[in-house]
């Protein structure tokens, strides 16, 4: 059965945004030279295999690999909101000089004085995650009628 030209897109745009987030990961410590802290680690864990899972499942049309994103994006966000709140709750800010060679309260960037790293991932992981759930209701929608 033919899937929706929405379903395709979404997942398209699922697949780019985990690309993304790739390149820019790869941008701040390669060109940048920011050395990432461990919990920067543990995102990009959670962020690469995205990139090889929508892409293949996309290319594949196989959409039931939303599961396993949401699934990625979710721990991953997890971990990014964790590391955002390091980075800017004050009362949470002491629990990431303790975290490795880099301490995880170090913000790199802070665009308009909100926006960093860890933010951008969280955003990241929270597009690919809500995306897959649109793509959820649009195959029950497609399969009810």
């Amino acid at each position: 059965m033919k899937k929706s030209p929405q379903i395709e897109q979404a997942f398209f745009a699922s697949w780019v945004i985990s690309l993304i987030a790739f390149g820019g990961s790869l941008y701040f410590s390669e060109v940048m030279k920011f050395i990432p802290c461990e919990l920067c680690w543990y995102q990009r864990i959670f962020m690469y295999p995205l990139v090889i899972l929508l892409g293949v499942a996309y290319a594949k049309k196989d959409f039931s690999m939303s599961r396993y994103a949401v699934i990625l994006s979710v721990i991953g966000g997890s971990i990014s909101l964790y590391h955002y709140l390091i980075q800017k709750v004050p009362a949470l800010h002491e629990w990431g000089s303790a975290c490795g060679i880099i301490p995880c309260n170090t913000d790199y960037i802070n665009w308009l004085g909100f926006i960093t790293i860890p933010f951008l991932a969280l955003v990241a992981f929270i597009l690919i995650a809500g995306l897959q759930v649109f793509i959820w209701k649009k195959e029950k929608e497609t399969d009810a009628a």
